[in-house]
């Protein structure tokens, strides 16, 4: 085995046994912790819409380093009850499910995540098309519900369409970083989007 390869099959191990010992359902309950620590995450959040929740690892950990915060998760899945979480099973693609969201907070948020993935064919350009609308979905759903400074944070696969869709992005809200995630193997092609401060021409406005 190349020694690349090695060094991420312990460290893919080393989060796994991590996550393991402290009660996370998911070894990317990481991911989001050092994003949220480096990135100031939740600064200033009080209401936060997560999609593609389950199985819940980052629920848990948004609720260990905010117990304050008012959450809503929505998943294709069921999920585990979380103290504190409100939970609707459903797609994100669904525009009543999103409604129901918003009216369990008066129908806006401060943060939007997603850690969305498709279901893997096998076919890589397809993954990664799927994988795009998905977060194109996440943005449209960011900078419906988020306030003026609100936040959407938002995985996506590194590959054909992907600098057209950060570009797409840009245009929609004030600030784009990319980042990754110490957590994230180096070798993957995920990358996170962090996008603040939606961008709402009148018409946007008119719909809200």
């Amino acid at each position: 085995m190349a020694r690349g390869a090695e060094g991420e099959r312990r460290k893919r191990e080393h989060y796994y046994r991590a996550a393991k010992k402290a009660g996370y359902r998911s070894r990317s309950a990481f991911k989001i912790m050092q994003m949220a620590r480096k990135e100031g995450l939740l600064r200033g959040v009080e209401t936060v819409l997560e999609l593609c929740s389950a199985p819940g690892g980052w629920t848990q950990v948004l609720r260990e380093l905010n117990g304050s915060l008012r959450i809503v998760a929505i998943d294709l899945e069921a999920m585990l009850p979380i103290e504190g979480v409100q939970f609707i099973q459903g797609s994100i693609l669904d525009d009543g499910i999103i409604r129901r969201a918003e009216g369990l907070t008066g129908g806006s948020f401060d943060l939007v995540l997603s850690d969305c993935s498709p279901n893997v064919s096998g076919h890589w350009e397809l993954d990664v098309a799927r994988q795009l609308e998905l977060a194109e979905r996440t943005f449209e759903i960011g900078n419906r519900v988020l306030g003026p400074n609100g936040k959407t944070l938002a995985k996506v696969f590194q590959g054909q369409g992907f600098q057209e869709f950060v570009a797409e992005i840009r245009s929609m809200f004030r600030t784009v970083k990319l980042i990754k995630p110490d957590a994230s193997r180096k070798t993957s092609a995920e990358i996170y989007l962090l996008a603040t401060a939606p961008i709402r021409k009148r018409s946007d406005a008119k719909n809200l």
